[in-house]
């Protein structure tokens, strides 16, 4: 591929179609599974339910290897998780994780600890346990996930769909968090290394990309003090993450800014608007739909701003682009 030839994320090694279809062949193996929503399972145990998500770091690992720096990857594994809970209205309660590694080795391991136990502290969880596994003929360096617990009254979790004349709310993120770095890595790479200085801010490249997840937990109770009707933690597949919250046009007329960081992959790689808008987060980690009055009283309370509205139509439609 030429240096003029935009790079995507299907170029970097990630369909994301294939994945989703991947995604569906197995769920319909499984069968009806109860009590599901897009971001968690919930179990009905009474007057609560008890909620389980379940994800992982990603191929984050690989610069965090390159720079012999694991520290942050635990942060990122808790917030992927934790997060996810939050979008369903539970609160994160426990963690546990799963280390698979080529070889054994004290010191990523006492890094890998040492973000989980970051992470755990501002999420609020406790770390109960894992398991780390040696699979030298199955993991090449090493692999990170978790799952995370959750506990939720049943009127506090959120129906999950948008309505039509709802006000949206974000949440700024802190960077690229922990996901698309298969693209990222490609495009950063092609003419730098992680060890570089980072030429549109501080610290080197890798650093850059090493940035942990933000945690959104701490938004949980102004979430709970009104009426939200469905949220959206900005992961994998960008801003179409959004259409998890219904079948709804959410017009984006102020989002938050794209840290440099976003420029630069975009730029190194050559890659579209759309692209980008498609993978990454570009600025915005977590999205609310509320009616308007709580949305104008949740930003007084909070570090939210009010990105647009809900409308009629299914698309995502944000700096000219229309995604769906």
């Amino acid at each position: 591929m030429s240096e003029e030839e935009e790079l995507t994320y299907a170029d970097a090694g990630v369909d994301i179609d294939a994945s989703e279809a991947a995604t569906a062949a197995l769920v319909g193996a499984v069968g009806d599974i109860d009590n599901t929503t897009d971001y968690a399972g919930l179990l009905d145990i009474g007057d609560r339910y008890l909620a389980l998500a379940t994800d992982g770091v990603g191929t984050k690992l690989l610069v965090a290897e390159a720079l012999g720096d694991y520290s942050t990857v635990g942060i990122d594994c808790i917030a992927m998780n934790a997060n996810d809970l939050v979008a369903t209205g539970v609160e994160p309660v426990a963690f546990v994780d799963y280390l698979a590694v080529e070889e054994p080795s004290e010191e990523f391991s006492e890094q890998v600890g040492e973000g989980l136990a970051a992470g755990a502290e501002e999420a609020g969880v406790a770390l109960v346990g894992g398991e780390t596994a040696v699979m030298p003929e199955v993991v090449s360096g090493l692999d990170l996930a978790g799952a995370c617990a959750g506990l939720a009254p049943k009127d506090a979790v959120f129906p999950g769909e948008a309505e039509v004349g709802d006000a949206l709310v974000g949440f700024e993120s802190d960077g690229i968090h922990s996901n698309g770095l298969t693209l990222a890595r490609r495009a950063a790479t092609k003419n730098h290394a992680y060890d570089d200085p980072f030429p549109r801010g501080e610290g080197t490249v890798g650093e850059q990309l090493l940035e942990p997840t933000r945690l959104y937990t701490y938004l949980l109770p102004a979430l709970r003090s009104r009426d939200v009707h469905a949220a959206a933690h900005v992961t994998g597949g960008g801003w179409t993450n959004l259409l998890r919250m219904g079948d709804r046009r959410y017009e984006i007329t102020d989002p938050f800014p794209a840290q440099s960081v976003f420029d630069f992959v975009q730029a190194e790689g050559s890659v579209s608007d759309e692209e980008m808008h498609r993978t990454f987060n570009m600025g915005t980690g977590f999205v609310v739909a509320l009616p308007e009055d709580d949305a104008e009283s949740l930003v007084e309370e909070t570090d939210g701003r009010i990105l647009g509205s809900v409308e009629e139509g299914e698309s995502v439609e944000i700096r000219g682009l229309t995604l769906r």
